[in-house]
């Protein structure tokens, strides 16, 4: 009976190691990654590509010409409007009560030069009959001169007054559209501060920014293609209408104006489009941002052998762009670039490159 009770602590024993053994190691598939190949010989460099807003070549704010208070708006953005609209009030009571002043010092001006002249004229005919001095006339026709100049000053006065009377009254300088509104009825404003933009019809422009390091490649007259982001099968021909000659304070780059002769409805105002510009880096093979690394000071990618190993290839990189790094040297031929995820990548490992543009290369970037 002892006997048995041995071979029971045995069993159990043996059980129990044997459930803590450690399961045999699976091998782990390798890694994924999406690469891009590219032959050995150089590509073509591209074109630079920005982003900018589209915009009419001649945007005007209008403000009145007097302050006061706006009285009432009469169009919204996007109106459409003509030459001579109305399109907001202030309170014209002050500048009624100035006009009417100045017309009241009009009329008393005319009022005294009259009185004047008859003095005049009476002084005259008595100077004929001797009854008064020559001294005498004099005095006469300087006071009916100066009647006639303060008559002169109350008129201009009373213009002045009449055209600030009008100029309560905001009115549209010629055809367009309202683009902005940038004050509301109830507002103080002061003379000349802008309450609508308004853009005139006719040429249409995009406007970019590019940075200093890449402003002095670019001139008016230079050549452009327009693809605007809601029709991206329209490319309008353009050209540089204007580079700003100073950088924008807040953010160091430098605005040009890209004018589209041939706009029509399918680049609004307003709209975002790319503006592509003939490279001049020369030639090159143009990869992602992301597949170019720097370690040392030395630009690096990392390319799948023919075994589908890693290595890292030192590089000489021409240009770095918005759309990618331009290498110029050091690929070799027929090479497969790692274009993402090159963070996470040992040198020697193995891995199981998936082209660009593959079906399952979503779920490699993912």
């Amino acid at each position: 009976m002892r006997d048995m009770r041995g071979w029971v602590v045995v069993l159990a024993v043996g059980a129990g190691l044997a459930g803590c053994s450690r399961p045999p190691e699976v091998a782990q598939p390798p890694l994924s990654v999406l690469v891009r190949s590219v032959g050995g010989a150089p590509a073509a460099a591209g074109a630079q590509v920005y982003t900018g807003e589209v915009r009419a070549r001649i945007e005007t704010d209008l403000g009145f010409r007097v302050g006061g208070k706006i009285l009432q708006r009469r169009v919204d953005v996007g109106a459409r409007v003509k030459a001579g609209e109305v399109l907001a009030q202030l309170d014209p009571q002050d500048a009624r009560l100035g006009a009417s002043a100045a017309a009241a010092a009009e009329a008393a001006a005319a009022a005294d030069l009259a009185l004047a002249e008859d003095e005049f004229r009476r002084a005259r005919e008595l100077r004929a009959r001797n009854f008064i001095s020559e001294s005498a006339l004099d005095a006469r026709r300087t006071a009916q001169q100066a009647a006639e100049a303060r008559l002169r000053q109350a008129r201009a006065q009373a213009a002045s007054a009449s055209n600030q009377a009008d100029y309560t009254r905001l009115l549209a300088d010629a055809d367009g559209v309202v683009t902005a509104v940038l004050a509301e009825a109830g507002q103080v404003v002061a003379a000349g501060q802008a309450v609508l933009r308004v853009a005139r019809p006719g040429e249409r422009e995009v406007l970019i920014h590019v940075p200093e390091n890449r402003v002095r490649g670019f001139a008016p007259g230079d050549m452009a293609e327009v693809r605007p982001w809601m029709a991206a099968d329209r490319v309008y021909a353009a050209r540089v209408r204007e580079v700003a000659p100073a950088a924008d304070t807040a953010t160091r780059t430098y605005a040009l104006r890209v004018s589209v002769p041939r706009a029509d409805d399918a680049l609004p105002l307003g709209a975002t489009a790319s503006v592509a510009f003939a490279s001049a880096d020369g030639e090159g093979v143009l990869l992602p941002l992301s597949a170019v690394t720097r370690a040392d000071g030395q630009a690096q990618v990392w390319v799948v052998a023919a075994d589908d190993s890693l290595r890292r290839v030192a590089v000489d990189v021409g240009a770095w762009r918005e759309d990618g790094a331009l290498v110029r040297g050091g690929l070799p031929a027929d090479a497969r670039v790692v274009v993402a995820g090159v963070q996470r990548l040992v040198e020697g490992a193995k891995v199981r490159p998936v082209e660009e543009g593959a079906p399952v290369a979503l779920d490699v970037k993912r």
